[in-house]
């Protein structure tokens, strides 16, 4: 997919866990890991904009688009 997830980089520069983040932002630890996994369908702009105030970022920190490998076709 070519929507990449940063939420570990940016769990790890505020050294926050996974489970801490999950509680401020309102969502179970499981989802959270399927978004940070880079599992995820889509995701609401509500969780979006809570995990960019539980964080301190902009939602670029959060995702960024990295072109799909055309090598592959």
């Amino acid at each position: 997919m070519p929507i990449a997830v940063d939420i570990d980089v940016m769990l790890a520069k505020r050294k926050m866990s996974v489970g801490e983040l999950a509680d401020r932002v309102g969502i179970t630890p499981a989802n959270l890991a399927v978004l940070k996994n880079g599992r995820a369908k889509a995701v609401r702009f509500t969780t979006l904009a809570a995990l960019c105030e539980a964080l301190d970022c902009q939602p670029g920190d959060l995702l960024r688009w990295e072109p799909e490998d055309t090598a592959a076709e």
